[in-house]
């Protein structure tokens, strides 16, 4: 079998993800540049994306990441996609290094035993004598429970359409919610879905690239970043920051509008204030279980309620600085 998932070494990145090994020097603040929608990205931004197909009788799954300047990085999974036909540490994972000429149309991700060729649309595998060894074609996945409407008896906090429970928010021409917002309702045991979706910053690395994060009882953090084809660890799109990683990576690409869809159980406390269990939290992300009954020992360490008490506490969206936007935010009082 020699399909993009056997690329030779030479091209292969270490287990580190690319994204966070270029930290900039203590007294460095690179700029780098957000794009809020598909209308206005680069050129790089049409190869950006998930791509399945097979070659040789493997099914394979791709993700390739704009990383700037006409580079590229491929993450191919056999078996397909995370959430789709992956089977986590059961199957490969690769990464490979790719660049478009200037001039170029298409991204060659290139070895001595195999060539591919993306296009935006397709990816073409060939072997070394130029014959077709497979094809995988660009899929846009959605979240299941994107749009999903309140039930009965849910609390709307924001719609885009003048519900907004977020006092003193920022809210976009286009109705969307901006980062850095707090509700005015505060909550204890309670579901909640909120949908977001994170900027394009191909230039950007680490916590620097579409970073956020939705804090329940402005204590407990389940962190938002652009960590589309990323390991998945616990400050990553998806992880309890400093408590617990996804168990997938269930991240798309970015300007893709994602779900969080959380079930949370407030810490307990006896009459004298003493905390009899921790507070519980179960994650799907775009529709997908990633954390289940997760106890959490303590407030994430940037939550802007640092107390754990019995006292109800608000949602909290987090502004690190980039320009992430949300929508259609509701919950459900349990």
């Amino acid at each position: 079998m020699r399909s993009l998932h056997y690329l030779l070494p030479a091209l292969l990145l270490s287990s580190a993800p690319a994204f966070i090994s270029h930290a900039a020097a203590k007294d460095e603040k690179p700029k780098h540049k957000a794009y809020t929608s598909p209308a206005s990205t680069d050129d790089d931004f049409i190869i950006q994306g998930e791509y399945v197909g097979e070659s040789q009788g493997d099914k394979l799954g791709v993700q390739i990441i704009a990383l700037g300047d006409n580079t590229f990085e491929a993450v191919t999974y056999l078996g397909g996609l995370p959430g789709a036909g992956w089977e986590g540490d059961r199957q490969i994972v690769t990464r490979v290094k790719g660049k478009r000429e200037p001039g170029d149309t298409t991204v060659i991700f290139r070895s001595e035993i195999e060539t591919a060729e993306a296009d935006g649309n397709m990816v073409y595998l060939t072997n070394p004598h130029g014959m077709s060894i497979g094809e995988l074609t660009r899929t846009q996945r959605e979240s299941p429970t994107l749009k999903a409407a309140p039930p009965a008896g849910a609390l709307v906090l924001f719609d885009g359409k003048g519900t907004n429970d977020f006092t003193g928010s920022r809210v976009t021409e286009d109705g969307l919610l901006m980062e850095g917002a707090t509700s005015a309702s505060k909550f204890q045991d309670f579901s909640i879905h909120l949908e977001f979706c994170l900027p394009y910053m191909p230039t950007a690395r680490g916590q620097a690239r579409g970073n956020s994060g939705i804090y329940l009882q402005g204590r407990y953090e389940v962190q938002m970043l652009d960590s589309f084809g990323l390991e998945g660890k616990d400050n990553e799109c998806g992880g309890l920051y400093k408590i617990a990683s996804p168990r997938e990576n269930l991240c798309f690409p970015p300007l893709s509008w994602q779900t969080y869809d959380i079930d949370f159980t407030a810490a307990k406390f006896d009459t004298s204030g003493k905390k009899t269990a921790n507070a519980k939290v179960t994650v799907k992300h775009n529709g997908v279980l990633i954390h289940e009954n997760v106890e959490l020992p303590g407030t994430t360490g940037a939550a802007p309620n640092k107390d754990e008490s019995a006292t109800p506490g608000p949602i909290y969206l987090q502004n690190h600085g980039n320009p992430v936007r949300y929508r259609n935010v509701w919950v459900k009082e349990n």
